[in-house]
């Protein structure tokens, strides 16, 4: 088992930045890629981007492409949400996922944290 733990989020400013941190334990080495996923109030969960761990490379979706950065930190297994520019539309709690395989669903979820961006 994994267990994922997200941190970082808050009440930002639009324009604002702010970097979330997911930090993973239990079977990591099981462990070959990393999402980032989020919900709004009233909407479905959404893609926002995610990380093959041990080549560190990223794929975004296009509404974040540009603005927000994954990386990691494979010695803490940690991995990291970069935002910059946030927008209001940005606002929803902010869940990180882990799966075993690039052919399956994610098999780990974090319990999500709140990113709030204001005018």
């Amino acid at each position: 088992q994994v267990q994922l733990v997200e941190s970082g989020g808050g009440l930002v400013q639009a324009g604002d930045s702010l970097r979330l941190s997911c930090a993973s334990s239990g079977e990591t080495s099981s462990i070959i890629e990393m999402g980032w996923f989020r919900q709004a109030p009233g909407k479905e969960r959404e893609f926002v981007g995610r990380i093959i761990l041990k080549i560190g490379s990223t794929t975004y979706a296009d509404s974040v492409k540009g603005r927000f950065t994954i990386s990691r930190d494979n010695a803490k297994d940690t991995v990291f949400l970069q935002m910059s520019s946030l927008r209001l539309e940005d606002t929803a709690v902010y869940y990180c996922a882990g799966r075993r395989s690039l052919f399956r669903a994610y098999d780990y979820w974090g319990q999500g944290t709140q990113v709030t961006v204001s005018s």
